[in-house]
Order: structure tokens, then sequence, then C-alpha cells
């Protein structure tokens, strides 16, 4: 009934614009079509200045609504993150001046110059003065806002710091897998076809496989996996070797304001240094509830929506204590190795030890 209802609006709504387009023709035809054609030109000035004093109006109104539901009120959680406040701002200025300008010449000149009796229309086919400004200037304008975007990108793509903590970050359909490196301080080598989503989320070479020409790689033992939550140190530098098991991923960092593709096959890497904790950020902004989300930024499925993780920025004792507390993914694939879960030996008491060997020297006599 309601899709009837819309279907019927639709086209009654067409039948009355139909309508007034010829009532509009009759009444041009009835007044001339000379007379007609100006009085409509004056009418269509006057709606050009109330066009631009409505939408000057409406882009003010929408910024003091909506901004404070965006992040540009909230500084960057990363070190690396206020470069790119930096220059998002400086494009906004530049962008913002220049659109105001442009929309106020664009609706004034309809109005002011308007088709008149009293003024002969001037024909200014070319000007090769005004070509070279309205072509240099921004060209080099947005030369600017490349090189600064070059400048920035460079620095968070580039080698990391020695004491950068690091976390590979793998994308699958619909989440995210995270693996620390163990005590070694090296992430152990992975092949995809060692796959399995009972116990090896990541294929990590954890046995020998003589179909594939693959050898267990020690180093893999002690890395730790996580699902969906990362865990990273205020005030370190985190490096993230980023990689996908399927289809392209993006890793996105809003409020660190980074992002970057996790493609299969194809490792890609950032850095950034966290400012603020989680439950310092948390106090910041006023808000019990927030997490530091890490999101796909890229349309991966049908899942897409739902793919979210968490970034948890601690303190390094409480870090320590986090990782203390982890066991690497190797004994959950195979228990029997964990330390923990070997028996101890029997102990042997003190009578049966010497019935043991009363029953010895008897034996010799």
């Amino acid at each position: 009934m309601s899709a009837f209802f819309i279907i019927a609006v639709v086209v009654l709504v067409f039948l009355v614009i139909f309508q007034i387009a010829k009532a509009s023709e009759y009444v041009s035809v009835l007044k001339g079509e000379e007379r007609a054609h100006k009085q409509n030109n004056k009418i269509n000035g006057f709606f050009m200045i109330c066009f631009l004093i409505a939408g000057l109006i409406g882009v003010y109104w929408c910024n003091e609504a909506l901004v404070g539901k965006t992040l540009l009120v909230h500084e960057s959680a990363s070190v690396q993150g206020e470069k790119v406040d930096e220059m998002l701002n400086v494009t906004l200025i530049i962008t913002g001046i220049v659109f105001i300008i442009t929309q106020v010449l664009l609706f004034w000149f309809a109005f002011r110059y308007q088709e008149s009796d009293r003024r002969e229309p001037l024909y200014f086919p070319h000007n090769n003065t005004l070509e070279i400004i309205w072509t240099v200037v921004p060209a080099i304008a947005l030369t600017i806002l490349v090189v600064i975007g070059l400048r920035n990108w460079f620095a968070f793509t580039s080698d990391a710091p020695k004491n950068a903590m690091i976390v590979e970050v793998t994308g699958k359909q619909f989440g995210w897998i995270f693996r620390y490196p163990g005590s070694d301080g090296v992430l152990g080598k992975r092949y995809y076809k060692m796959i399995d989503d009972a116990n090896n989320y990541l294929g990590l070479n954890w046995r020998d496989s003589a179909d594939i020409n693959i050898k267990d790689d020690p180093s893999s033992h002690d890395d730790i996996v996580q699902q969906q939550t990362m865990y990273v140190v205020k005030n370190k530098p985190v490096k993230l070797i980023i990689g996908s098991r399927d289809v392209v991923h993006d890793v996105g960092l809003s409020w660190f304001r980074l992002k970057m593709d996790a493609v299969p096959g194809t490792p890609t890497t950032l850095w950034f240094t966290p400012k603020f904790t989680t439950k310092g950020m948390k106090e910041k902004i006023g808000n019990p509830d927030f997490v530091y989300e890490i999101s796909c930024d890229q349309m991966c499925g049908n899942g897409h929506y739902s793919m979210k993780g968490v970034i948890e920025v601690v303190t390094q004792t409480e870090y320590d204590e986090w990782m203390a507390k982890q066991k690497p993914a190797y004994f959950a694939a195979f228990p029997e190795k964990d330390p923990a879960n070997l028996k101890p030996a029997t102990p042997v008491s003190d009578s049966t030890k010497t019935t043991s060997d009363t029953t010895k020297g008897n034996a010799k006599l």
C-alpha cells in the first residue's frame, strides 16, 4: 500500500509540474514572448541573490550543527597525525576561501549583468593573461599541497625508530588479526597454505610439510596472536606490518589520522606514536564508552560494515602486565608442548627408596 501511495504522489508531482509549464507557456504567448522573457530574466536574477544568501546561511548552519560530530574538533591522538591535521586545515582554508569567492561572484554576476536594453553585451572570448593566471595560480597551490602531503606520507611510511614495537595486522573477511613477536623479538614465517581457521589463522610455519616444501620455523613458536583488539603503548612508536588474508582491505585509524591498504601478498607498513591512553582519552572528551576504532576503509564484501577492531592504548606497565598473561598461539594449537601442561615427575619417597636399596642388597647376597 505504501509503495502504491509513493508512486501516486510521484506521478501527481510530475503532472503538476507539467501543467505549470504549460500555463507558463500560454502566458508567454498572451503577453508576448519578448516581454515574458525579460520578466523571467528579472525574476531569475532575483532568485540568484536569494539562493546565494540562503546557500551561505545553509553552509554556516550545517557547519555549526555538524562540526561537533566530526573529528575536526578533536586533536590527533598520534604525533604523526598532527601534521595531517595541519595539512587538512591549510587545505580547508584555501578551498574555503576559493569556494566563497567563486560562489559569490557566480551568483552576483548572474544578477548584476542580466540582459538589459540599456547595456550592450561585451563578448570577451579570449585573454592570454587571464588564462595564465587561473591556470598557474591553482597549479602552484595544488603543488604545494601535494608536496606537504608527500612529506607527511614519507614520514610515517619510512623506517620506524629502532625502539618501535612491532605489530602485524592482517585483515580478513570480516575482522582483524594481530600478531606480536615473542621473547625472541622476531615474527616467525608464515605461508598461506598453512592457514587453518581451527587453530592457525595466519598460516604460521609450525611444522614441516613436504607437500608444499615448508619447514618448521622455531621463531614462530612464541608469537602472540590476538583477534579484534590491538594493544599499543602510549608515547612509544609502533610499526604496523599490514597484510590481508583474502581481498583488499584498508586499515583506517581515524583518531590517529592514518590509513593504509591491506593487500594480499604485498605487505605494507606505517608507524605512529600514540599520545593518549584509551583511559586518558575517555576523560579528555568526556565519553566513558570511548574506544579507538580500527575500521576497514575499503569496500570488501557484504560484511564490510561490521569489520571493526579496537585499539587499546595503555601505559608500558599495563602493557607488560597484559603481555605476561598471553600465551603463544603455538601452545593453543599444540597443548601437549605447553610447559604448563607437562606433568611433573612423581617424587620417590624415602621409605620406597630404602626398600629398593634393601632389595638390591639382598639380591647381591
